[in-house]
This record gives C-alpha cells, structure tokens and sequence, in this order.
C-alpha cells in the first residue's frame, strides 16, 4: 500500500511547525516524489502562516501544496476547507483526502451530497463556503480556506462565490491556486489588509510535460483519425454545447476508435453498469466503441463511468464540453478544440486566452508522457 498522511499525523500535541514539515517531507519521500522548486516554496511559505497564491501550470502539483496545508492544520487541530468549482471535481478531491487522511477526518457538501459534513478537512463547492462565510462570517469555524481553479473569481456569474470568502472571513489562511492568474498585486494586499498575514505569490510557468500546438484544416472525423493513427490518445475533443459533443460522439462511431481486444476489455467493465436512462443506451453504444462523453448534463454515474474508464486506458476519444478543463483527474494526451468561440451567455465570443490556456493545459500526463498536444480545428468554411 502508498505511504498516507494519515500515518505522519503526530500522536501526541507539541509539535512545531518545523516539525510537521519534517514529517511531510517524509511522506514524499516515501511516495517517491520530488518536490519541484515551487512547490518547496510555497510548502515553506504556508508552514511560515502566509496567505499563498500559487500560479503554476495544470499538473505542476498543486494538489501537494495543498495536501502539505491540510496536513498541518490537521495536525494543529485546526479545520480546513478545499473549494473546488463544480461537483465533480470536489467529489474526486473528497475521495483522493479521504485516502490520504482517512474517510473519518474528511467530509463532504455539494448541494447534492452532504457526507461528514463537520469534518476538520471539508470538501465543498465554492458556492457552499460562501454561504458558510455569509451565515457565520468572524465566527466562521473555518481556519484555512484552499480554492481551487481561483480564476473563477473573475466569472460574471459566479464570481461573488470566490470573493465572498476573502471578504467575510478574517479568521482564515488562504491559498489560492489556478494555473492562469494575471498580476496578483492586489489580492497580496488585500488578503493581508483583511487578515493581518502577510501574503506571497508563488509563480512558475515550467510544464513537466511540453505541450506541442497545432492547426488542422482537414475535416474533424479526419483530424481525430490522424491522431489515433499517430498514437496520440487519448484525446479530449472540447466542444462549447452538449448537443455538439453528442453529435459528434455519434459522428466519430464510424471510425475505427477501439480495436477487437479493447472493445472486449470494455465490455467486460460495462457487464454490470445499468443504462436505464433515456440518453443511457446512447451512451452505452459510444463507449462500447472507445468513445466517451463529459459534461454537467450528464448524470452523474455516467461521467464518473468515463472518468473511470478513462482512467484505466480504455478510452481513446472522449467528447465534452469545457468542464474537463476545470481540473478532473482524466488522462490526456491531446486536447482538440473543434473551435474558438463560444457563447458566454450574451453573444458568441472568442475564447478568451486565460480559458484557451486552462484547457490546453489539460493535455500531456506526468509520469505517463514526455508530450502532450493541442489542436485547433479550422473552421468549417476554411476547410
């Protein structure tokens, strides 16, 4: 079994932050790991009680930091509670903790689901904290806040769920983390004029694993087809509606995605999953051909199926939508956009840089590639 946190927590009250830092360095060492610069820096700064924002690429670590702030509030009796945007992806963190520091210290709250839910470590939309920080404000009973894909502060829709927190919560460390911030001047001073901590910016915009980008102005089923042969896979192809990633889902059965001995392997996982929904024997027919589909109209059985397939490389192409780009632990070599506009709610857009970059960042798996790729579709009319 891997080494947990879990089994550094000290059994005895006394230890110094110094101390708890050893025992962390511990546990990576254990699990084989090696820090990367910024992760030593920003696991220096939080055990030296600062607020840290840390702005790294999509699977630079980020999820150790924040392990390393859980550790040692865990460890001092304190409370910490991890936001996360959408309720996929606290569902992934609640079960990757729960791992870590035992089903017992963890707990869960999506609107959807309440697990726990007083547990010293909380795994919550960001919509749930701000409600926490609007009923309870100063007497919150929340010492440390970590949020996850923190760009969301600059949503039009849900921004008020990330800046709520920082306003109402004068008790709490924070960390904040995104892979593509801008200048971060402002939140150092405001965090520290709110909590009296000081406050850094750890950056970095090192990838572990290069990406490569592309132009195609080849059709789209031919454009995936270059990819399998190229041995690319898996590849998320990103759309901006659900209708689309279904129609394409569709569209891309007539390619030969899986062959004989995958199409079994799958089978063999699908043996006892139920398709009792009405777009369940749909997506029973893609998946059985190597094709799965992602996105927040799903049900959520069906996305965790292609997440779990994915994960266990039966997968090749999955079609969605932008929620893959928003942190879900998938494998993925390529990401192929079949476009760069998409309707923000008011009129149809450009995709912004910062949204682009989230994306793309999604491509290329440490430890399993030594590339990743990003391809952009031609419109159709160029074709």
């Amino acid at each position: 079994m891997s080494p947990t946190l879990q089994e550094q927590l000290p059994l005895t009250d006394g230890c110094t932050g110094d101390d708890l830092l050893e025992r962390f360095l511990i546990y990576v060492e254990e699990r084989g790991l090696e820090l990367y610069p910024s992760q030593e820096t920003a696991i220096l700064e939080l055990y030296d009680d600062k607020n840290v924002i840390l702005n790294t690429p999509t699977g630079s670590g980020k999820s150790l930091v924040a392990a390393a702030g859980h550790f040692k509030a865990l460890a001092e009796g304190k409370r910490t509670v991890y936001t996360c945007p959408i309720k996929a992806l606290v569902n992934e963190k609640w079960m990757s903790l729960c791992r870590e520091f035992g089903p017992h210290n963890v707990g869960l709250s999506t609107g959807d689901a309440s697990i726990n839910r007083e547990a010293p470590i909380l795994c919550c939309t960001a919509e749930i904290l701000s409600n926490i920080a609007l009923r309870d404000g100063a007497r919150a009973f929340v010492h440390e806040v970590v949020m996850d894909e923190f760009h969301y502060y600059a949503d039009r829709e849900r921004g008020a769920a990330w800046q709520i927190p920082l306003l109402t919560l004068p008790r709490a460390r924070f960390l904040l983390m995104s892979a593509t911030l801008g200048d971060t001047e402002f939140f150092e001073k405001e965090l520290t004029r709110l909590n009296g901590r000081p406050s850094v910016t750890v950056r970095s915009q090192e990838r572990p694993v290069p990406l490569t980008y592309s132009y195609a102005d080849t059709l789209l089923t031919k454009t995936l087809e270059n990819l399998i042969v190229e041995e690319k896979t898996p590849i998320y192809v990103v759309h901006f509606t659900q209708r689309e990633a279904a129609r394409n889902a569709q569209n891309f059965t007539s390619l030969n995605v899986a062959t004989k001995e995958e199409k079994a392997a799958i089978a063999k996982e699908l043996v006892d999953v139920p398709f009792n929904s009405p777009h369940g024997p749909d997506i029973k027919r893609w998946v059985r051909q190597g094709i799965g589909i992602h996105h927040a109209g799903l049900l959520p059985k069906y996305r965790v199926l292609v997440e779990q397939l994915a994960q266990k490389g039966l997968l090749k192409v999955i079609c969605g939508t932008d929620t893959l780009g928003v942190g879900i632990n998938v494998p993925i070599r390529t990401v192929l956009f079949t476009r760069l506009c998409k309707y923000d709610g008011e009129k149809t857009t450009i995709l912004s840089a910062r949204d682009f970059h989230q994306i793309s960042g999604r491509a290329g798996r440490k430890g399993y590639d030594e590339q990743g790729w990003v391809v952009v579709q031609a419109p159709e009319h160029v074709v």
